[in-house]
């Protein structure tokens, strides 16, 4: 199952991958209804699901059954390996196309710290070509899997050059939510590592084994955003590091008109801190 990374080879791989595994059947995308908001310049994509997903019910099935679906991957869905440390996948259950997983080879937490050897498979991943990494540090930041992995997202998700798409206010310095934002243009893994944990500190989640709290964390090859959460959902509907990303889910046309009204803003902001 081994196929090591070479430069450049990355997105053909993932793209050559999503292609088979769909007529397997073992890519089972989620079909969903786009919309979108717009609010303080930011356009957000919104995804309409219309009821439970088969993603959250095959999650809930591995939970119950102890499952861990990435201690031996799928191999209609694995892409290749990205560091010593790390190998890439297809989400099973994808909502944007070819959504991808950065996964640790041997066990870890989903709620232990990131370390070095994480941001070296996220550098690695993101000198591939336009995506950002997206990280959920664990159910109350909106993870569905104990074993840790980052999200790999081909960007942008929306319209327009920014690959998150936040951009425009992460410029401007208005995001309306606690994080740590900084620009990272150019710095190595252990710099970027560094500059992690820092943020953990300034925003109080460092524990002596463990954060001290649940966190989204996003990274584009100019930006890193450290982002602390106080719940997993807004009115029912699951808020995850793609939600800051740019890109929202409503289970159902009652959620969407809830989140017309109260504003994709206020969402990420009832969903973190002010």
């Amino acid at each position: 199952m081994s196929v090591r990374l070479r430069p450049g080879s990355l997105w053909p791989a993932i793209l050559a991958r999503a292609r088979s595994a769909l007529a397997c059947g073992a890519l089972q995308p989620i079909t969903t209804r786009r919309e979108w908001l717009e609010e303080d310049g930011v356009r957000f994509l919104v995804h309409v699901l219309g009821g439970e997903s088969r993603k959250q019910s095959h999650a809930a099935a591995q939970r119950r059954e102890g499952i861990d679906p990435f201690a031996v991957p799928e191999p209609e869905l694995f892409v290749a390996d990205v560091s010593d440390t790390h190998f890439c996948v297809l989400n099973k259950f994808p909502i944007l196309p070819h959504h991808a997983l950065v996964v640790t080879r041997t066990f870890e937490e989903q709620e232990a710290y990131l370390g070095e050897a994480d941001f070296e498979a996220v550098a690695a991943c993101l000198a591939e070509g336009p995506a950002f990494v997206a990280y959920n540090s664990g159910p109350g930041a909106g993870a569905s899997q104990r074993h840790k992995h980052l999200q790999l997202v081909p960007a942008p998700i929306g319209e327009g050059p920014a690959l998150l798409a936040i951009e425009p206010l992460l410029e401007a310095g208005r995001l309306p939510f606690r994080c740590v934002a900084e620009r990272v243009d150019g710095l190595a893994p252990a710099a970027l590592y560094a500059r992690y944990r820092a943020a953990l500190r300034r925003l109080g989640l460092e524990g002596e084994s463990a954060p001290s709290g649940p966190y989204n964390l996003l990274a584009t090859p100019s930006w890193l955003l450290v982002i602390p959460r106080s719940t997993a959902l807004f009115a029912g509907a699951p808020v995850n590091a793609l939600g800051f990303a740019g890109a929202l889910l409503a289970l159902d046309d009652h959620q969407l008109a809830h989140l017309r009204t109260t504003g994709p803003l206020a969402v990420l902001t009832g969903t973190g801190f002010n």
